[in-house]
């Protein structure tokens, strides 16, 4: 009976303990903090040892292979003293993928990763597949493995799930884009990032397939470094001339999606499906490389065309990705909470048509705000910078927004938007930093965002 040690009791820890349990494994919990009352009830019904508020390292280091939450790094003591002791410390998505013979549609990306994986998933059960979803979103994989196998599971994963892996190999691995982000995790070198982002394709064989954006340098530069065996599906949203060409194999079968006028096609082997814009509920240039990447990635799993067109022309999008969040004296508000880097920014400034106040600010992770200057000093009025700390924001757009407030709590930053906002304005949260500052996560800052704006109808 192998010593499985669980570090974490959140949905992953203890969706892995439960799963470690039924293995057979003799499992031991343990959490640094707090573990959830839902949590803890759920791991005393079923019978897992844990504790928490404290690590046993003595115990801890007895383990013979060692789950950790993505949310502790690599650099944490207790995990490098179980790496010197020669003790493997995996993820749950490694762990749990060795109890399934599902198979794996994984989604990564430093943007887009969550709307594209919700509509993947969509489609799926369009088509009706025996899907799960797992990753970031709802139950984590080890506990739908552990209670309702399925037989395949569309994934969200980030670089720090990506970042346990070993064996693991997705069946059909999709790429979004690597922009900078997370990388105060990452020593602020982006090739540690992007290295870690790539490890979506690891372990990919010929028959398996790969699905990337060709319009992301980063992701184009990683991949000439790399030698690919897997099958290839780029997604562009320029035309398909223009990509072969660039590619350089013009009388090769091109596979991928492209647009070609105001449609977008996708080609996989002998299928071909096209689709105009118009019919998409979710609008803008960010949308259209998700849908492009879903439907090449439902095609590649063999979704009828027409379960893929109904999801496509049902699905509005996910909670806190340029979300409406209502209107108050003619200002519309926006919540777009989950955009935690400043390429996410990028699209949501990109997408607004009316004059924009924009609230920004939190947890800084490396982010160079450079690249937004020229669209913020065409589509803002106001910058609302709302954290414990804005001075590199304040700095970042002193002289390029006429307006700057800084403010230190959401009451603040609210009643400052709305004073800064006429009637016809847009007053949008895109944040481009992480939300740990004044908020339990992104989710729980566009909730309160979204029930201030409730309030004040």
């Amino acid at each position: 009976m192998a010593r499985l040690v669980v570090l974490g009791g959140g949905e992953s820890g203890f969706g892995t303990a439960v799963l470690a349990k039924k293995a057979g494994h003799k499992v031991f919990l343990s959490d640094s903090g707090k573990i959830a009352d839902k949590y803890r009830k759920a791991l005393e019904d079923e019978g897992v040892e844990f504790e928490e508020g404290g690590h046993s390292e003595e115990r801890i280091l007895c383990a013979d292979e060692v789950v950790k939450s993505p949310g502790i790094p690599d650099t944490a003591p207790l995990i490098v003293k179980l790496r010197d002791r020669g003790i493997p410390v995996i993820s749950e998505i490694e762990f749990a993928a060795r109890y399934t013979n599902a198979k794996f549609v994984c989604i990564t990306g430093s943007n887009g990763k969550t709307t594209t994986t919700t509509l993947t998933y969509n489609i799926f059960k369009e088509g009706c597949y025996d899907v799960g979803l797992a990753g970031n979103i709802g139950d984590s994989l080890a506990y739908q493995v552990a209670k309702a196998d399925r037989e395949w599971y569309v994934v969200e994963l980030s670089s720090f799930q990506l970042d346990g892996m070993e064996e693991f190999k997705a069946d059909i691995a999709v790429l979004m884009n690597i922009t900078p982000d997370h990388l105060d995790r990452y020593g602020y070198d982006m090739q540690r990032y992007a290295d870690s982002k790539m490890r979506i394709i690891q372990n990919q064989e010929y028959d398996d397939w790969f699905v990337y954006c060709a319009d992301d340098p980063v992701t184009g530069a990683q991949l000439e470094r790399r030698e690919l065996q897997m099958r290839t599906l780029p997604f562009t949203v320029k035309g398909r001339d223009e990509l072969m060409e660039r590619y350089g194999h013009q009388n090769a079968k091109w596979q991928g999606a492209h647009m070609a006028g105001d449609d977008f096609c996708a080609v996989v082997g002998d299928r071909s499906f096209a689709m105009p814009l118009s019919d998409l509920k979710i609008k803008g240039v960010h949308n259209t490389y998700d849908a492009m990447a879903a439907v090449l990635a439902a095609m590649a799993a063999g979704v009828p065309d027409n379960a893929i067109r109904k999801a496509l022309t049902d699905f509005g999008g996910v909670e806190h990705r340029l979300e409406p969040a209502g209107e108050i004296d003619g200002v519309a508000y926006v919540n777009d909470s989950k955009a935690t880097n400043t390429d996410a920014v990028w699209y949501a400034l990109d997408s607004m048509v009316r004059p924009t106040v924009w609230i920004a600010g939190g947890t800084d992770k490396g982010n160079d705000y450079d690249t937004l200057k020229g669209l913020v000093g065409e589509k803002v009025k106001a910058l609302v910078c709302m954290g414990v700390d804005n001075a590199k924001l304040l700095k970042a757009f002193d002289g390029v927004v006429p307006v700057i407030r800084d403010t230190h709590s959401l009451e603040e930053a609210m009643s400052a938007a709305r004073e800064e906002a006429s009637e016809g304005d847009v007053v949008l949260l895109s944040p481009a930093c992480a939300s740990f500052d004044l908020f339990r996560n992104y989710e729980d800052r566009g909730r309160q965002f979204k029930q201030w704006v409730e309030n004040h109808k």
